[in-house]
């Protein structure tokens, strides 16, 4: 078995389809790489990969939006396809079993959503009335319970 995991951020928002009475979240994913070539210059590489979530929970199909960062987990597939030129075109395509938002840009809190064989929602942090900051804690911080 081979199993492939994604971080990315999404390129454009998701599109549902019915295909045969099942549904399917089709979005792509981009992680761009930074590196500096043989002469030192600074360099970025896209790699894309086109992910299919066949799924009846179709609740996180809103929140996948371009720019959203996701992780992607599932199994790879190598599509070849025919290009304007003649030539044979290949694509990196996941067939995805779980997905988790992650965020978007310029935020640092995490999604809502862990889709998958466990599926549901999860929480990814308390809302922030009632988050506790440092200087709220009125015990000892070295009256540790281990």
């Amino acid at each position: 078995m081979i199993k492939l995991q994604v971080i990315g951020n999404l390129g454009k928002d998701c599109v549902t389809n019915a295909v045969n009475g099942k549904n399917v979240i089709n979005f792509s994913v981009a992680h761009t790489e930074k590196f500096r070539d043989a002469q030192g210059n600074q360099k970025d590489k896209t790699i894309w990969v086109e992910c299919a979530y066949w799924t009846d929970r179709t609740g996180i199909a809103p929140y996948l939006k371009k720019g959203t960062q996701v992780y992607a987990e599932g199994t790879p597939e190598v599509r070849t396809y025919p290009k304007n030129d003649g030539t044979t075109g290949v694509s990196l395509t996941l067939r995805v079993q779980t997905v988790q938002l992650l965020g978007s840009r310029g935020t640092e809190g995490g999604g809502g959503y862990s889709g998958g064989s466990e599926g549901g929602f999860a929480s990814q942090g308390a809302p922030a009335s009632s988050r506790v900051s440092p200087g709220d804690i009125t015990e000892p911080i070295d009256d540790l319970p281990f």
